[in-house]
């Protein structure tokens, strides 16, 4: 009986993952992102329905100019919506891609470094944060984040570059290291 228990307890104790969580309005959700990718060493994968947080966007544009491969995936709306920050993504940079296969590409989530998940209800934006009910979820697991990876890789399959009213393209092609 002993050793069931104690293995029952090491078991549960080796599963848990680092879990934080914020929730809006005010709640600190946007801090979080950013904070997040301000943290970022490597790569920041992004999904998202609604992104017109300025906050976000110019984190993510940091990333990029610290070298951070940041690649981003966003829901057709943001083709037409009036503030979308995949116009300011576009113009920096920033490799974006629109997921038009879905009646809604509803996903709201980033991989950072292959780790940490950011996902929730909570959308990329000033309301979120502001005004709406949101929750955000910022996991560090490495297991889970390769299988938010794999579902990012597989609507980036089917999604399309980004380009704004003027026919303006991100140079969504790899980079290659100088020499």
């Amino acid at each position: 009986m002993k050793l069931i228990l104690l293995s029952l307890i090491l078991a549960f104790n080796t599963v848990a993952a680092d879990i934080q969580v914020f929730f809006s309005p005010k709640g600190g959700c946007t801090e979080a992102v950013v904070e997040n990718v301000g943290k970022a060493k490597s790569t920041v994968l992004v999904q998202a329905y609604s992104f017109t947080s300025a906050p976000i966007a110019k984190a993510l544009v940091d990333a990029t100019k610290r070298g951070v491969k940041v690649q981003v995936i966003l829901d057709k709306s943001n083709r037409t919506e009036k503030y979308s920050g995949a116009d300011f993504l576009l113009h920096e940079g920033v490799p974006t891609w629109i997921d038009a296969k879905h009646a809604i590409a509803h996903n709201k989530i980033m991989v950072i470094d292959g780790h940490t998940i950011l996902t929730g209800s909570f959308n990329f934006t000033k309301a979120a944060e502001e005004s709406n009910a949101e929750n955000l979820l910022v996991i560090d697991d490495a297991a889970l984040a390769k299988k938010y990876t794999a579902n990012w890789n597989a609507h980036l399959e089917h999604s399309e570059p980004y380009t704004d009213t003027k026919g303006t393209m991100a140079d969504t092609r790899p980079k290659r290291k100088r020499e």
